[in-house]
């Protein structure tokens, strides 16, 4: 049974990687976050500072840790989570090392008194990302999932001929699976982005979808590749009388599981590439948050010019929203049937497939009692 839609806190996005924040928020105190409807905790921890997130409750009397202090430990073992209601301390691996109202030492600490740590806690490309579960070794299912520990990357961050750009993490009312589908969507340009890059010829090049089906994230990834003629507005050989102002561009969408978007943008005729990262946290039914980097390496890495790029980015993003907060249902359709598709929707309807797939996977997980569950959220 195909699963009918996907919304910002289905169970199988557990198993996915999402941000959940931008690393230098992470800093002397702990950090609130919300990842698919339930509140967790980020701090770093030990005598490294190491990333740690738990969910945001104290086992004791399930006070938010969020709204405790990052202290030294009393036996020199470094950093520790301490409450702020009764002053339990935690240690990076979750476990209680101190209960001040016991006295000294942890003879008498409680074997429950310990935080249930993420599947998976990284930094990459300067954000926090989260996995809060991952299947259980040799259960039924586990292995359609297995690549779905990967953190996906993107290539060009590691070039040094790109210069970075952070957007603003934007909050809105919207769905992650239906900003992904905008996102992707090339039919809506000319119509929601109008006033900043879009007015050009309404009609979608065509293109090619392909699904992986092996490396490192196996099946839950796929790239999109299309070229087509636009008006390049912004090439100085234009004005120099070089180059004609319509030129031909490829674009590449590099999709993975769930919500980890890429958009490169190579000007074949003037030269120069244009990656934009697109990562969306679902954060409850009805909000999500959106994570944006772009790396150019046709800026000469001049800050400036980077922050007028990134400017831009942030107006192309709010007329986005004003589409995507305006939606009732915030939720993405993943039965085929639900709408109605043309060829111009092959990148997106294929992020349909995937995330339906992801879905029927992790169902399997919970075995054949919850499926119909499944099915209907």
């Amino acid at each position: 049974m195909v699963p009918l839609e996907l919304a910002n806190t289905h169970p199988a996005l557990r198993y996915c990687w999402h941000p959940v924040a931008r690393s230098t928020d992470v800093a002397e105190r702990p950090v609130r976050v919300l990842l698919l409807g339930e509140p967790w905790v980020l701090a770093r921890l030990g005598e490294a500072g190491q990333l740690a997130a738990f969910p945001d409750r104290c086992p004791h009397r399930m006070a938010p840790l969020s709204i405790g202090s990052i202290v030294g430990a009393g036996d020199g073992a470094g950093q520790v989570l301490r409450c702020a209601y009764h002053g339990w301390c935690f240690g990076v691996d979750g476990r209680c090392v101190e209960i001040p109202a016991l006295g000294p030492g942890s003879a008498h600490v409680p074997p429950k008194a310990r935080l249930r740590a993420a599947a998976g806690v990284a930094e990459r490309h300067g954000m926090v990302f989260l996995r809060l579960a991952a299947p259980e070794p040799g259960q039924a299912g586990a292995g359609a999932l297995g690549s779905l520990a990967e953190l996906p990357d993107v290539a060009e961050a590691h070039d040094p001929a790109f210069m970075a750009g952070d957007l603003p993490v934007l909050q809105a009312r919207a769905s992650a699976g239906l900003l992904a589908d905008n996102f992707l969507d090339m039919a809506h340009f000319p119509f929601v982005h109008a006033a900043t890059f879009g007015a050009e010829e309404p009609e979608v090049a065509p293109m090619t979808v392909e699904r992986a089906t092996s490396g490192p994230f196996g099946r839950w990834s796929y790239t999109s590749v299309s070229e087509h003629a636009f008006l390049n507005r912004e090439d100085p050989g234009v004005a120099a009388g070089v180059r004609p102002l319509e030129q031909r561009r490829r674009v590449t969408y590099r999709v993975h599981a769930p919500f980890h978007l890429v958009l490169r943008l190579d000007f074949l005729d003037s030269g120069g590439t244009n990656v934009i990262g697109f990562f969306l946290q679902p954060e409850t039914e009805r909000s999500s948050r959106i994570f944006s980097t772009i790396w150019r390496d046709d800026v000469d890495h001049d800050p400036e010019r980077m922050r007028s790029a990134v400017e831009f980015e942030v107006k192309v993003v709010e007329e986005d929203l004003a589409v995507q907060e305006a939606y009732d249902v915030l939720a993405l359709p993943l039965d085929p049937t639900a709408e109605v598709h043309t060829r111009a929707d092959r990148t997106t309807l294929e992020l349909r497939r995937m995330l339906a797939e992801l879905v029927e996977a992790a169902a399997a997980l919970t075995g054949p009692a919850r499926r119909l569950e499944w099915d209907a959220r």
